[in-house]
């Protein structure tokens, strides 16, 4: 692909905003300085196939939207050639989506020739760096990325220097991912739950590592367990999942057992949102005497808000 330095694109932009910093790598903003930027119709642009990651239309991406009419596309998405025509997205997924939402009729892409496990791996790099990623998205990319790894075989970028061997593929993920490699392998089996258990995982009302220990039950058992907990309004501490887990090895899982099981010591409730309390005579000098606790929260919120907008402007001169 022909290479060319970036002049007139962002020559006079000295740092992109927040949200582009957080969803994009370091790679991806010094290849699109190397690389020629196109203006794509939005209609042309595709998404990963499986993508892992869920694109949420959410505070962050109302953030996203405001800077994209304030500022525009800053950095460019990543994507490749479409076999069916058009461009199939590698990287940028969210800021489509705020572009989408923000009018925009086209935008900033870099495209580039990869093979599919090139892409895959490329696309689960360029969104390992965010936040707010779920255990299950995690899960699901992290499988991904190491299925590519094995696919490609040796490869000359996965030869540590200080043994001088080829790192196996989950080591590459972990090392990748900031994780241990039983950790990676830990996440990767949250694949095996039934879509409702994994749906419970995202909403916080099953715990990771009582997950991990639940992906070992059939399928058949994870639906038997399902239905309890859905009568009981409970989930399951770890000592119980683990317990479920060593039934379904020695076939001897049932739903006696399963009653037996989760009834042996009063189970987890399902988790309350998180809550913080500060006692109104370290802040009532701050507000109206006569102010409500709801009008005080409130009046909170939008002073950290408007804080953070504040440190956004700052940061983006």
């Amino acid at each position: 692909m022909e290479k060319n330095k970036r002049t007139a694109y962002g020559s006079n932009i000295k740092l992109p905003p927040l949200e582009d910093l957080l969803f994009s790598t370091e790679q991806d903003r010094q290849d699109a300085m190397l690389e020629k930027v196109q203006n794509i119709p939005l209609e042309q642009l595709f998404s990963f196939p499986d993508h892992p990651y869920q694109v949420r239309d959410d505070d962050e991406m109302q953030k996203m939207v405001e800077s994209v009419q304030q500022y525009g596309v800053l950095t460019p998405l990543i994507a490749r050639p479409h076999e069916n025509g058009g461009y199939e997205i590698i990287a940028g997924h969210r800021r489509k989506r705020a572009g989408e939402l923000a009018g925009r009729d086209t935008m900033p892409v870099i495209v580039r020739e990869m093979d599919d496990d090139t892409a895959v791996i490329a696309m689960v790099d360029s969104n390992c760096q965010r936040e707010n990623v779920s255990a299950i998205e995690k899960a699901k990319a992290y499988k991904m990325k190491m299925d590519a790894l094995k696919r490609q075989g040796k490869r000359n970028d996965l030869t540590s220097s200080q043994v001088g061997t080829k790192l196996r593929a989950d080591e590459k993920v972990a090392q990748d991912a900031g994780e241990s490699r039983n950790q990676i392998q830990r996440y990767i089996r949250l694949n095996e739950l039934i879509p409702e258990l994994q749906e419970m995982v995202e909403e916080k009302k099953l715990k990771f590592n009582p997950a991990v220990e639940l992906s070992y039950l059939t399928p058949e058992e994870q639906e038997q367990f399902r239905d309890y907990i859905g009568s009981e309004g409970c989930t399951p501490s770890l000592s119980q999942a683990q317990q479920l887990k060593a039934a379904s090895r020695e076939k001897s899982f049932s739903e006696d057992k399963l009653k037996s099981i989760m009834s042996s010591h009063t189970p987890s409730i399902l988790p309350m949102e998180q809550q913080i309390s500060i006692p109104l005579s370290r802040i009532e000098r701050f507000f109206p005497r006569n102010a409500t606790a709801e009008q005080i929260i409130i009046q909170i919120i939008r002073m950290l808000e408007a804080r953070q907008k504040a440190r956004q402007r700052d940061f983006e001169r």
